[in-house]
């Protein structure tokens, strides 16, 4: 199993790492400046001392070429520097504890040697009537415990600084997680079934679309429960009723004495099947929309779709007799799912056919313009009241008095097949035939939602 990793432990990390690499980019980059900086020093010192004893030697020369040694100069780095001043190839005058050979080869310039295995910088100079020869030397070892001495007392502040970061870096890392780490704790305090939107107080920018995608995704949750929730108890309300005629056709059937009471009780039994039946297409229809509301949009023509409705539908108009008028000009494209558009308008065109009376009138128009395209259905049938046409939508609602079987769910469908493909609808009176007309609007170039 891969070991889970703190978020606050991995930034403490990175943070106190940048930190120490920065740390130690400035330590090696203050190391070598101040290293140049003292050899460009030191080297720049010991040329000036070889000059004032190439200088002192001119003109304090008095013939006397006896060795003399210097008395050693009080300090700790006393030892560490030595001189020779050579007269005429004579060891005029040395520092003490210089070596009485030649410091260097050289008679000019600067030499890194060693000397008795000990490593020396050394400067040569020459007197103007080269008869007098200046070698200055220091240990590079001096150098060194220069360069030591000074780093420590620069960098220890910042040794002892380091330990004080990692404690501000700690607080401000956890600091700055608080919001998350407060949303942690209230994810885990919620109870599994609530699904109501997460609040934080004072959220940070940068939280805003974590905490926007978490609500939505309890809302999209809350909404699948609810869609859920509600087909269960509509196909439960629903079938309920035909399930029940049916088992009592059936119950009549078998007590029945004759032939024609039995054939009656059957064929009842069978229109209760076709309405069970018609039924849970609706409930598997209304399920499959609000389940996956997204359609998928392609080249539809609207009017050979409408075409091969009406005639699908047209023998039941005539068992009625009521006459259907089609009105589908060439040239209706739309940009939409064409399983859904076809039940969406076999959906109006079967309500009205079989909620208008015998004899009744029903006209399917469709039209097009550069903004829009609209199918229109009306019937002569008694129509809707303002009061009713506002409960349209309302799942199992029906208008009193209609003895046509069905459960109502036919607009709520429409109604959900329109909204996904971004269309319009409505329900209005008809100016020409005085019933229902219901209208169906699709913007041109707007894409379904």
């Amino acid at each position: 199993m891969t070991r889970t990793r703190s978020l606050q432990g991995r930034l403490l990390a990175l943070v106190l790492g940048a930190v120490a690499l920065v740390w130690l980019a400035a330590t090696t980059a203050i190391w070598f400046d101040a290293r140049h900086e003292l050899d460009d020093l030191l080297d720049n010192h010991l040329s000036q001392a070889a000059a004032l004893l190439v200088a002192q030697q001119a003109h304090g020369a008095d013939g006397d070429d006896r060795e003399f040694d210097a008395a050693p100069a009080p300090g700790r780095y006393a030892t560490r520097v030595a001189f020779q001043v050579w007269h005429e190839g004579r060891l005029a005058l040395r520092s003490a504890g210089a070596s009485t050979e030649p410091l260097s080869q050289h008679t000019s310039g600067f030499e890194t040697r060693l000397v008795d295995g000990t490593a020396w910088r050394v400067y040569a100079a020459r007197g103007n009537e080269h008869d007098v020869q200046v070698y200055v030397a220091e240990q590079l070892g001096s150098r060194s415990a220069i360069l030591w001495a000074l780093l420590r007392s620069m960098l220890w502040p910042m040794a002892v600084a380091l330990p004080l970061l990692a404690m501000l870096g700690w607080w401000a890392v956890r600091r700055g997680l608080a919001p998350l780490q407060g949303l942690s704790a209230g994810l885990a305090q919620r109870a599994p079934q609530a699904l109501d939107p997460v609040q934080l107080e004072d959220t940070p920018t940068e939280m805003q679309p974590l905490l926007q995608a978490l609500n939505g995704l309890f809302a999209r949750i809350a909404t699948l429960m609810e869609t859920e929730r509600r087909f269960t108890a509509d196909a439960a309300h629903e079938l309920r009723t035909p399930i029940t005629a049916i088992r009592a056709q059936a119950q009549v059937a078998l007590g029945a004495e004759g032939s024609d009471e039995r054939r009656h009780a059957l064929l009842a039994t069978l229109e209760g099947c076709d309405r069970a039946t018609r039924m849970v297409e609706q409930l598997l229809t209304l399920a499959r929309l609000e389940a996956a509301p997204e359609a998928a949009s392609t080249r539809t023509d609207l009017s050979k779709l409408a075409r091969r409705i009406v005639a699908d539908l047209g023998g039941s108009a005539l068992d009625k007799q009521q006459s259907i008028a089609l009105d589908a000009p060439e040239g209706c494209i739309l940009r939409a799912d064409e399983t859904l558009v076809g039940i969406l308008l076999r959906n109006l065109v079967d309500n009205a056919i079989r909620y208008s009376p015998a004899r009744a009138r029903i006209r399917v128009h469709l039209g097009t313009s550069a903004a829009q395209t609209t199918l229109r259905v009306e019937d002569s049938g008694p129509g809707l009241s303002d009061e009713q046409r506002g409960r349209l939508g309302e799942r199992f609602f029906r208008v009193l008095g209609n003895e046509q079987p069905g459960s109502g769910l036919g607009w709520s469908i429409a109604q959900r097949i329109a909204t996904a493909q971004g269309a319009t609808l409505s329900a209005s009176r008809s100016d020409v035939l005085g019933g229902l007309a219901v209208t169906v609007t699709w913007p041109q170039g707007s894409p379904p939602h």
